[in-house]
């Protein structure tokens, strides 16, 4: 399944006892749909606050429903800050998580001097200017092939470091400053921490080139703050063709979002 979530309102992905998660929610619509109880795995655990535009995941089932049945289905039993947006029939060899090729997400950032009601919960916002060519300048040195120790979670529990950025973008459109990031996976908070350093370099509170200074030194207790959760989106996974998915995020995802403010 495709599932679109506003996260504002959810303790992050993943069932905790005594609070409101997503997989939750979703298993219980979806165990509705297929008369069993199901569990659903997907293609990235988000945080508490962290949005997703089409976060994919996987369950087994022994009911035969048709594919309109399982969305339909799963929606009316949903809360209205989740949505299933596509369903599709995989084989036995597919995981949402351990099949995705990469990863893709987008961090916002509201650079005004007021704050916006409207973006909320939809971005970070930060009352002072942002020299976004420095930023830009600054993130050149993360694509690629490295150690990202010093922009993960102290809690992570990737077993490696290691990770690829294939691309990383930062543009602004009337004060608003989106970061696209994509890479072969992500290490906790890695996408976070990341926009904290580069909005620290965009406010002139370090050099441009403190992060290759922080590839190198491989400490996370160096590393900046971490940025707020609720400008975070997780935007797609990519898998092997041979699967089929109707994925639809393809191409800028959240240039609809903000057209429609």
């Amino acid at each position: 399944m495709g599932v679109e979530y506003d996260g504002t309102h959810f303790h992050g992905w993943q069932t905790q006892s005594g609070v409101r998660t997503v997989q939750s929610e979703l298993e219980a619509a979806v165990s509705r749909v297929a008369n069993h109880p199901v569990i659903v795995h997907c293609a990235g655990r988000t945080d508490a606050g962290v949005h997703a535009l089409e976060q994919v995941v996987h369950f087994e089932t022994t009911a035969t429903r048709s594919e309109r049945s399982w969305v339909l289905g799963a929606n009316v039993n949903l809360p209205p800050d989740v949505g299933v947006r596509w369903a599709h029939p995989v084989d036995d060899g597919f995981h949402a998580r351990f099949s995705a090729q990469a990863r893709h997400y987008r961090y916002q950032i509201l650079a005004r001097r007021t704050r916006s009601p409207i973006q909320r919960d939809r971005a970070v916002w930060v009352h002072e200017a942002l020299d976004l060519e420095r930023m830009r300048i600054a993130a050149v040195a993360l694509v690629g092939e490295h150690d990202f120790s010093s922009f993960r979670a102290v809690a992570c529990q990737a077993k490696s470091p290691i990770r690829r950025v294939l691309y990383l973008d930062l543009s602004e459109r009337e004060g608003l400053i989106t970061l696209a990031i994509g890479a072969n996976g992500f290490l906790h908070h890695m996408v976070r921490n990341i926009a904290g350093v580069l909005m620290a370099i965009g406010r002139g509170e370090a050099s441009v080139d403190w992060t290759r200074e922080l590839l190198e030194v491989r400490d996370r207790r160096l590393g900046g703050v971490t940025a707020q959760p609720q400008g975070l989106y997780f935007v797609r996974a990519d898998y092997p063709a041979e699967f089929g998915l109707p994925q639809s995020e393809r191409a800028d995802p959240l240039q609809r979002l903000k057209n429609s403010i």
